[in-house]
């Protein structure tokens, strides 16, 4: 049941090896309400009038790790392919699966290290509302850092201290610069959406059957521009998904 209702309602293919996971998540709710059984949480979560408790299932079934510069290469072409050849125009970034924000703002430190005067701006959006309110924090703990370079630490994060040894926060420049917000990608997107120059969709089309993967794909390809990047996961392909573009490196594409 739960997988039916995530897979309509978000386009997931859960794997059924995610049961005991799935399973551990969703047993602090039925003890929060002291239920006894999955199914009596399920039927309350999906109750017409229990909208709150509805956004929290898909929530818990939507939660992903992540940490910054995570698959470095992408963030190596990123900056010395795409920004080294950057000379004009308001540069437009669009981190389309950005769970709890450390995607987004790893491209927003390249961005603002190589901008100069130039101008631009990130749109970052996810499902999960949870992780969105986490990303709009820009509070991190020191165990997301591994891959981020000492340097921008030092001028685009600050440390915590006392009570908040152990952690650090995104200093509000770069935060003013990228914007969160809830998007569900398998739905229409709404039509303010603007063109964007470069668009991550990184870890999200492994938990799509081939129907969603195109659907989500083509939508969101619609608002990349001629000659855009697209980048995707190591772990995932678009053989057989799109026609509009073209590989440049394994992960990395370009629209035609």
């Amino acid at each position: 049941m739960f997988r039916n209702f995530i897979h309509q309602h978000a386009g997931i293919d859960l794997s059924p090896a995610k049961k005991v996971m799935v399973g551990g998540r969703l047993q602090k709710r039925v003890n929060h309400y002291q239920l006894a059984s999955y199914e009596q949480y399920y039927h309350m979560a999906t109750h017409p009038d229990n909208d709150q408790e509805l956004q929290l299932l898909v929530d818990i079934l939507t939660t992903n790790e992540t940490y910054f510069f995570r698959e470095p290469k992408h963030f190596t072409y990123f900056e010395k392919e795409i920004l080294g050849k950057w000379k004009t125009g308001h540069f437009k970034v669009w981190s389309a699966a950005s769970s709890s924000g450390e995607e987004a703002y790893s491209l927003a430190m390249l961005l603002a290290e190589k901008s100069g005067t130039k101008t631009w701006d990130i749109l970052a959006t996810d499902l999960n509302r949870d992780v969105l309110t986490k990303a709009s924090r820009g509070i991190y703990g020191m165990n997301r850092v591994e891959l981020l370079d000492p340097y921008l630490m030092n001028k685009y994060c600050l440390k915590g201290v006392r009570s908040q040894q152990g952690l650090f926060c995104i200093a509000d420049k770069l935060k003013q610069k990228v914007s969160f917000h809830r998007l569900n990608l398998t739905l229409s997107l709404p039509r303010k959406i603007a063109m964007f120059d470069v668009i991550f969709l990184r870890n999200v089309l492994i938990y799509f059957n081939n129907e969603t993967k195109k659907k989500v794909v083509e939508q969101l390809i619609s608002k990349l521009k001629p000659g855009g990047y697209f980048f995707i996961s190591h772990s995932e392909t678009l053989s057989r998904v799109t026609d509009k573009l073209v590989m440049v490196k394994p992960s990395i594409y370009r629209k035609k």
